[in-house]
């Protein structure tokens, strides 16, 4: 048998996870809800949901990957007791993963556009409606979407052609570390702005005022809930990186580096953005409007703002990149997992299997526009997302926990033994109860409240179709954990 992959280094495994977990959403969504939580305040709520809530879900991952060193397609399979069903949550990761690459890949495709448009000087001295202009004009244009989309994509497999030490982790790592000193640069920049400091009130100074306004409940579940999509748990994305390490250090003290990196990189985003939006006046919106709107405004009003736009699309298509080459990893894993194939027939088939994959994202944007699923303005990208994010990773992260403690599952003493193998600090065996009822009753919660928030707006009966479609694939992902216990 083939001997299983391993990191050459401890900080390529650190650097590598986080760059899956850094995302498109610690700069457009965090810097945003943070300032319109009460900044400093929220930001304490969201640590303490970061460490109570999701580093217990990114350890679960590390440790089902480390034991089984295998990728999420056979990792339940390995550690599943007889005539449970836990194995088939193998193909709902694999679904997810493919999912994302369906849309990701178009957005990163964005950001290099976007730099490429920086350095020929096209958005130079653009206003809020020249700047919308050129992002329709390069979503509306299947071509050119097609071009800088194909191009993320055969970059991102030749990447993974070249194997985990010699390409992912390598390359990686030189991303990670620009991205974090571009990200250094650009923070200081804008901190320095002309009346920046008042962009740096909004999003430090604690507004305890603006909590209770907003009601202490929503402030929570805000937190919660991006404190659990920042780590990208819930479809293999993190398992896989498990599989991947050796048994040296625990558990918690690893998965604990990636999330201050994920951390890090989320905080300094807001430096970057709040400050400068403040300086020139310009709201900080969320979303991708916030970048490709109202960014490349504040750069068309700043000094040398071609340089400083030019640095940060380079930053954001780093990001891009990193998380792009890890979920890239996983799909090549768990096809060579489930076939036997080779990396290179795996990367050759999936590089045209996920060109063909992002078609229907990219056409969403221009040909296939009328096609509004999720209802008016909505495109097919909505979709994919919506998918992914409301259902695929909520439901996985469920699984994943209830997998680790249940006596049917893995059990919580196995697990318990995997995660505080090697140097390092214990994970309390105390946790038990609250990884047992806490956790999942939490990501029940989120799951819930994420599709009553995204449906409630468009009518009682639209609202109450989506919240039994939500129930049902609740129900059906929890037939998954049903099964004998393995006898003795």
């Amino acid at each position: 048998m083939k001997e299983r992959e391993s990191f050459g280094s401890r900080l390529g495994f650190i650097l590598v996870s986080a760059g899956c977990a850094i995302g498109l959403g610690n700069v457009w969504k965090f810097p945003y809800i943070c300032g319109q939580n009460g900044g400093a305040a929220f930001i304490l709520v969201y640590l303490l949901c970061l460490i109570g809530f999701g580093l217990p879900i990114l350890i679960c991952e590390f440790a089902i990957g480390r034991k089984s060193h295998k990728s999420i397609v056979k990792a339940f399979n390995e550690l599943e007791p007889e005539n449970t069903r836990w194995h088939r949550f193998g193909k709902f990761g694999i679904a997810g993963n493919y999912l994302l690459m369906m849309f990701y890949t178009m957005v990163a495709g964005w950001m290099l556009a976007y730099a490429y448009r920086m350095i020929r000087g096209t958005l130079n001295g653009v206003d809020t409606a020249a700047a919308k202009v050129e992002f329709e004009l390069l979503t509306g244009n299947p071509g050119e979407l097609v071009f800088w989309t194909i191009l993320v994509i055969a970059v991102s497999f030749g990447v993974c052609a070249k194997g985990l030490q010699n390409g992912v982790e390598k390359i990686t790592k030189v991303m990670m570390l620009l991205l974090i000193g571009l990200m250094v640069v650009l923070a200081v920049n804008s901190v320095f702005l002309p009346n920046a400091i008042e962009g740096v009130k909004f999003y430090l100074v604690p507004d305890f005022g603006k909590m209770v306004d907003n009601g202490l409940g929503t402030v929570i579940f805000n937190a919660m809930s991006h404190a659990f999509f920042t780590l990208s748990v819930g479809m293999g994305s993190m398992e896989i990186f498990g599989s991947y390490l050796n048994k040296e250090r625990k558990l918690l003290g690893e998965a604990g580096n990636v999330l201050v990196l994920d951390t890090f990189v989320a905080l300094t985003a807001g430096f970057i953005i709040i400050p400068a939006c403040f300086a020139y006046g310009v709201e900080p919106d969320a979303g991708p409007s916030l970048l490709f709107i109202t960014l490349p405004t504040v750069f068309a009003h700043m000094k040398a703002g071609a340089v400083w736009g030019t640095l940060f699309f380079i930053f954001m298509t780093f990001a891009a990149f990193s998380t792009v080459i890890a979920v890239f990893e996983n799909i090549i894993a768990m096809m060579m997992d489930s076939t036997g194939w080779s990396r290179a027939k795996t990367v050759w088939i999936n590089l045209a299997l996920v060109i063909a994959l992002s078609l229907p994202a990219i056409l969403g944007y221009n040909v296939l526009s009328s096609v509004q699923p999720l209802g008016a303005g909505s495109t097919l990208m909505d979709l994919e997302d919506f998918i992914v994010s409301y259902n695929i990773l909520p439901l996985g992260s469920l699984l994943f926990v209830m997998f680790c403690v249940k006596k049917n599952g893995w059990g919580f003493d196995n697990f318990l033994a995997e995660v505080n193998e090697g140097k390092g600090k214990l994970f309390p065996k105390a946790l038990r109860g609250y990884m047992t009822y806490v956790i999942p009753t939490l990501i029940i919660v989120i799951y819930l409240k994420g599709y009553y928030d995204f449906f409630v707006g468009q009518g009682p009966k639209v609202l109450a179709f989506w919240m039994v479609i939500a129930v049902l694939f609740l129900a059906l992902v929890l037939s998954f954990t049903f099964g004998k216990k393995k006898k003795a």
